[in-house]
Formats: C-alpha cells, sequence, structure tokens
C-alpha cells in the first residue's frame, strides 16, 4: 500500500458567500487534502501544527479517515491558523478580511520517522522554506506535488524557485501560471514553467476545468456543470487530495495515468463546493463519487458521424 505524506495548513475559516455565511469553522489545505485522498485505500500522514484550541473531534475526525496524526504538532498555549474571506456574487473572486498567522509563524515541520519512505508527497500552500525543510527530510519519494499561491510569488519568489526545481508536478491557478511565467498564453505559461523543474504543469480554471501539460501534451478537463455552488473554499486543495491521492493507489506516474487523476480531482472537487467548508466530503459515500464518475465521462466522450 503506497504511503502518501501531505504537508499543509490544519485551520480555522469563516467564511461569507452570496448564499450565507459561517462561523469559526473546519479548514485547511492539509485538512481538504487528506479528507479528499481518503477516498483511497492508501496510508495517509499529515504535517502541520494547530493550537491549543484546535478542537479533539477535528483531529479524530482525521484519525477516522484513516490520517495518521502523528507529524501534527499541538503548540501549548497557541492559537490555530485563522482565515476570514468573502466571496462575490460570481464566487470566482473573493476578499481576505483577516489572516491570522498564530502558531503557523514558527512552524518548523518534522516528519515522522514511520513516514520519511512516503513514496507520494503533497506540499500543500504553504511558505517555500517550510515545504523545503519537508523535502530535506523525505527519503527518495517516487513524486512530488507542489500548490503555492501569488502571495509566496509576491514576497519569497527566489525560495519559491528552489522548491520549484526539486518537484515533479505544480498545481496553481491561471492567474498564478501567468504571474509566474509572465506569459498570459497558458500553453507558452506552461512550457516556461516546466523549464523552472516540474516535468507536469496543472493550471486549475475553476469552474472552468483543468489543464495539464508534460513535454508537447496537453490535456483538457472540464469542471462538471453544478446546479448550486455554497462555497469554493478548499476546491482546489480537494482537487489535489484527489489528484495524488488516485496517483498513489494506481503507483502509476505516466501522462496517461495522470489525466485520469485530474479527473478523479475534479470529481471530488464537485462536491466539496455543494456545502460549506468540510461538511460535504464528511458526508460524501463511494458510491456517490463513482455514480458522478459516470457524469464526468459521458461529460467528455463523444462520438461523430465520420468516426
Amino acid at each position: 500500500m503506497s504511503k502518501l505524506l501531505i504537508v499543509g495548513t490544519l485551520a480555522f475559516d469563516a467564511i461569507e458567500t452570496p448564499f450565507g455565511k459561517t462561523d469559526k469553522i473546519l479548514g485547511g489545505a492539509a485538512t481538504y487534502i487528506g479528507l479528499s485522498a481518503a477516498n483511497f485505500d492508501i496510508q495517509s500522514a499529515v504535517v502541520s501544527v494547530v493550537g491549543e484550541d484546535f478542537p479533539e473531534e477535528y483531529l479524530n475526525l482525521l484519525k477516522k479517515n484513516k490520517i495518521d496524526i502523528e507529524g501534527v504538532e499541538i503548540v501549548e498555549g497557541g492559537k490555530t491558523f485563522f482565515w476570514s474571506g468573502k466571496y462575490h456574487n460570481d464566487l470566482n473572486t473573493r476578499d481576505t478580511l483577516e489572516t491570522q498567522l498564530n502558531v503557523l509563524a514558527d512552524f518548523n515541520p518534522v516528519v515522522p520517522e514511520s513516514h520519511k519512505d512516503a513514496e507520494f508527497v503533497m506540499l500543500g500552500n504553504l511558505h517555500p522554506l517550510v515545504q523545503l525543510s519537508v523535502l530535506e527530510q523525505v527519503k527518495d519519494p517516487k513524486l512530488v506535488v507542489l500548490d503555492t499561491m501569488n502571495f509566496w510569488m509576491d514576497n519569497t519568489m527566489d525560495d519559491l524557485m528552489k522548491v520549484i526545481a526539486k518537484v515533479d508536478v505544480i498545481t496553481i491557478n491561471d492567474e498564478e501560471a501567468r504571474q509566474l511565467s509572465g506569459e498570459y498564453s497558458l500553453v507558452k505559461a506552461a512550457r516556461k514553467i516546466e523549464k523552472m523543474g516540474p516535468k507536469y504543469v496543472v493550471i486549475k480554471k475553476g469552474e472552468h476545468g483543468a489543464l495539464l501539460f508534460h513535454e508537447d501534451q496537453i490535456f483538457f478537463a472540464p469542471a462538471l456543470p453544478l446546479e448550486e455552488v455554497f462555497d469554493p473554499t478548499g476546491a482546489g486543495d480537494t482537487f489535489a487530495g484527489g489528484f495524488i491521492g488516485y496517483l498513489a493507489k494506481t503507483g502509476d506516474t505516466s501522462f496517461e495515468n495522470m489525466k485520469s487523476a485530474i479527473i478523479y480531482g475534479s470529481n471530488l472537487a464537485s462536491f466539496c463546493v455543494e456545502k460549506f467548508g468540510t461538511e460535504r466530503m464528511q458526508s460524501l459515500s463511494g458510491k456517490e463519487v463513482s455514480k458522478r464518475l459516470g457524469t464526468f465521462r459521458k461529460l467528455t466522450q463523444f462520438e461523430t458521424q465520420l468516426d
């Protein structure tokens, strides 16, 4: 059974969308990645940090989903990372209202001995030096996937470039791909980013799907048109968790199999947005996942009279 090491935030979120608002609820990149990857029969472990205020029920939720939390540091007297945001009517843009780094500000990740041999590593959106520190602790992973954002491009570009040079796959959105590469065309952007180190570039386009680039090959996966979208928070991380979870389960890192991984990631992300926070991912059944996968298949396959 493959091992997946997930590095990212366990956090509190307070979210407002046109459909309602929440008080502090469970959030964080590692949470969404972990719950998404839990849909595959693999050994997952999270490396993160929380304060004393992080409820035990949230840690138990991870354990219930067979996610090892030995690498989660609990800081006595500390407060957990907190983010608050408000989405605009189109749900594609949002304003950050508040960010409290709290214990995350001094986070030095320690990978448990039992997970240093993880074949698959998912570096969630964190400071590039934290991501680098994890890479220095793992032995010889088969595949490393990196998620990052424009904040690190604005403030820590030199460190970010060091991480990018060491990973196999980078997942970013279209705006970030353009910023990182300086190219408007996403095809040109991906080519430029590949030269920075990653063999594969995944560009997420939210409700417009995702693109996968590798050398001269391109694959596009649409997003499933949904009747209701309540909260897009965590959708990108859920996508990443489904993507690497599928690859860890199959053990196949070829371009052909990554195409399937993109579909699995998109499929799981389509559930995440249906309710606030992690609520939908907590109640998700294998039957629902399979059924929607069938819908995806119909969406992407076609024949013409000329075939």
